[in-house]
This record gives structure tokens, C-alpha cells and sequence, in this order.
């Protein structure tokens, strides 16, 4: 039997690398967190995204210990007021840089378990659309909201 051993760990080899070929190649730049006040139940983390590929790619959800729940949002406007949608997924135009920042598209921190102060990092992990998954270290910072009215 180990003649056959050599040709079925070629084989399984093969597919592992075949599918690490396959996971996004999206750069993760300047990633951050905003830091909030004791009792704020919610923040969120920016950065920007750039596709390396030649296929578009798409930002599908994202995990974190640190809230209960993890959402994809934008800002929309709706009767001259900014508020905060949920969206099912970002996309990453091939070749292109996407960026998240505050008043646009973000990923949002829903259920703080613990206040996020600027000392702090958040781990995160990004899921796409393909199927891979890429960690990121956002540290905490500041952040003056400058927009008004917002709602979510």
C-alpha cells in the first residue's frame, strides 16, 4: 500500500494549493477602529481594500470576539438625513482600491462586549465571497464624528 500513498498525497497536496491560488488577493490598508465611550453599545472598524487580481472580489461579513454582532453597513441618505443600512456585501472592483471610512461604507461593531479605548486592537476576520478569510489587526483611535443627524 504505500506505492499508493505517494500519488494520493501528490494529489491532496495539489488540491491544497490549487485552492490557496483560489483565496482572495485583496490588501488590507490602514485598518482601524473607532474608540467609544464606557456604555457605547456600538463602534466601528475602517480601512481600505485593494484588489489585486484581475476579478472582482466582495467583502461578504466579518467576525470579531469583541461585539455580538458583526455587520457590512453604509451611509444613506433618506429625507436629508444620514443614517446607517446594512448591506449584504462590499465589492472590489478588479484592480481597484475600495476604502471604508466614516460617514461611508464600514464595517459595524454591534454589541460591545468591552469599551474600546485608543490603547486597544481589534482583531477582526474578513470573509469574501470566494470563500477565504484574511485576519486583520485594527488598532483603536479616535475619531471626531463631524456629521450631524445621524441615525441609525
Amino acid at each position: 500500500m504505500t506505492g499508493y500513498a505517494s500519488p494520493l498525497l501528490a494529489a491532496t497536496l495539489f488540491g491544497v494549493l490549487s485552492f490557496s491560488a483560489l483565496a482572495a488577493e485583496v490588501s488590507i490598508g490602514d485598518p482601524y477602529a473607532r474608540a467609544v465611550p464606557p456604555g457605547q453599545p456600538n463602534s466601528a472598524v475602517f480601512m481600505s481594500l485593494e484588489n489585486q487580481t484581475e476579478a472582482p472580489q466582495a467583502l461578504i461579513g466579518a467576525e470579531s470576539a469583541v461585539s455580538e454582532i458583526v455587520e457590512l453597513h453604509t451611509h444613506v441618505e433618506e429625507d436629508g438625513m444620514m443614517r446607517m443600512r446594512r448591506i449584504e456585501k462590499i465589492e472590489v472592483p478588479a484592480g481597484e482600491t475600495v476604502t471604508l471610512k466614516p460617514g461611508g461604507l464600514h464595517v459595524m461593531l454591534i454589541g460591545l462586549k468591552q469599551t474600546l479605548e485608543p490603547s486597544d486592537t481589534v482583531d477582526l476576520t474578513l470573509i469574501f465571497e470566494d470563500g477565504s478569510r484574511i485576519p486583520v489587526q485594527a488598532p483603536v483611535r479616535r475619531i471626531d464624528m463631524q456629521m450631524q443627524h445621524m441615525n441609525h
